[in-house]
């Protein structure tokens, strides 16, 4: 992925609630000091503007007072509101989950809005004189204060409406998907370097690697958020080198521990593990940027959250599977990328750990199936969304991966279910699965 850095930098830019609001109110503060600018340089005739401010200093002084103590009030309570919904959401949804609200923009904006217009008043409530001193009242200034306070009450409606909406389970879900979505399309396939033939994928890894090869520890302990790739690549290659990494993004590595064999050991050094090193990103949570089943995990939590005993609610769980069925129909799909990456001379460069459909398939579907066995609707659900991955697929190594899940959903649940009725219908929707799997053959 290109500009990883710079990718990362923009996510915990993103995830902040300062760095937006903080730019609005930078800018609020610049649109005062150019109204000031235009009062000064304004001529006679303003009165024949019936849209411009035309009262004395007292009433100018009043109303800026009033927008801007009405401003920081409102931000009081809509600050709290916003930490009441990252309550709800951290009780209902998992705390896992408060990054995804974190990074609302609309939240940002409303922030930014009160906050701007509140150091908009200000600056220009210390501008205003009256006749004792040089009499100065800012017509354009205080009318500009008055939009911007029409401006924040509308943005006022608009938050009590957006507050109500995202903690709904539904909005939420669909935001996962969301970044799912676009974490597939972002890294199915991804490429570092050339790929080149899996002839030449196994003739040219070294076969003295394991004893030749130096181990190269992690400098930090944390999450492995992202790789970047072509910072990697550029190592190897200026230093002829072989890198097999020995982590993928989303694993939580500790200081110290085995991050990437380089070969050969010999040129192996202090500032060449530094290097190496930069290339990883390692933060203290798990992000999308790199890392598909990162999404696959926060909704695989919302739909365990919904089926346990204290909450009972399998429609949420239904809802999490529906949009889990849609991502694994996407990944059936495409092409996994190859462990194998190439610079432009076929030279074998850099070994990464690669992601399976397998291990996508049990992430998505292990914790559900072991929890709600005893639920026939959400069980059903499962097999619905396997039928629907198979579908989409005739990669004979996926077929089985998705024939495996549907046996151990069949046979969990006929143990656990009383009901004769229910144990026929998931055999039901059991042969659904099989039937549509053996139809997809490759030809």
């Amino acid at each position: 992925m290109r500009n990883t850095k710079l990718s990362k930098l923009w996510d915990r830019l993103h995830s902040s609630y300062w760095f937006l609001p903080s730019i609005i109110v930078i800018a609020a503060i610049a649109l005062a000091f150019a109204m000031l600018i235009v009062d000064r340089n304004a001529t006679d005739g303003m009165e024949n503007l019936g849209w411009i401010y035309s009262g004395g200093p007292d009433g100018a002084r009043a109303l800026l007072s009033a927008v801007a103590g009405s401003m920081i009030t409102v931000t009081a309570t809509a600050f709290s509101i916003t930490i009441v919904a990252l309550q709800l959401a951290a009780s209902n949804f998992g705390p896992r989950l408060l990054r995804n609200f974190m990074q609302d923009t609309g939240n940002q904006v409303v922030l930014g809005t009160f906050l701007g217009t509140f150091v908009y008043c200000l600056l220009i409530l210390r501008t205003v004189r009256g006749e004792d001193y040089a009499l100065f009242v800012p017509h354009f200034s205080v009318t500009v204060g008055v939009m911007l306070a029409i401006a924040s009450v509308g943005t006022l409606i608009y938050f009590i409406h957006h507050a109500s909406t995202i903690i709904q389970a539904s909005q939420v879900i669909a935001g996962v998907s969301t970044d799912l979505d676009g974490a597939i399309t972002r890294l199915f396939p991804e490429e570092i370097g050339t790929t080149a033939s899996k002839r030449q994928q196994i003739i040219e890894i070294p076969a003295n690697f394991d004893a030749e090869a130096c181990l190269i520890e992690a400098s930090k302990t944390g999450y492995l958020q992202a790789i970047d790739d072509q910072e990697l690549m550029k190592v190897a290659c200026r230093h002829n080198l072989l890198l097999w990494v020995k982590s993928r993004p989303g694993k939580f590595v500790v200081e110290g521990s085995k991050l990437v064999m380089l070969y050969p050991r010999d040129k192996a050094d202090r500032k060449l593990a530094e290097q190496v090193n930069n290339a990883f990103i390692i933060g203290r949570e798990r992000t999308e940027q790199q890392d598909v089943e990162f999404p696959i995990d926060q909704l695989v939590e919302i739909a365990l959250r919904a089926v346990s005993p204290a909450v009972n609610d399998p429609f949420t769980a239904i809802r999490c599977i529906d949009r889990l069925g849609a991502g694994l129909a996407q990944l059936a799909q495409r092409d996994f990328p190859s462990p194998y990456r190439y610079d432009h001379d076929s030279n074998l460069r850099v070994i990464v750990e690669r992601l399976t459909f397998e291990e996508l398939v049990g992430s998505a579907f292990n914790q559900i199936r072991r929890y709600a066995q005893s639920d026939a609707a959400v069980t059903t659900r499962l097999l619905d969304a396997i039928a629907l991955v198979a579908n989409h697929t005739c990669n004979p190594k996926y077929q089985a991966v998705l024939r495996s899940q549907a046996e151990m959903i069949q046979r969990g649940t006929c143990k656990t279910l009383s009901e004769q009725q229910d144990r026929e219908n998931i055999k039901r929707y059991y042969s659904n699965v099989i039937q549509l799997l053996e139809q997809h053959v490759i030809r």
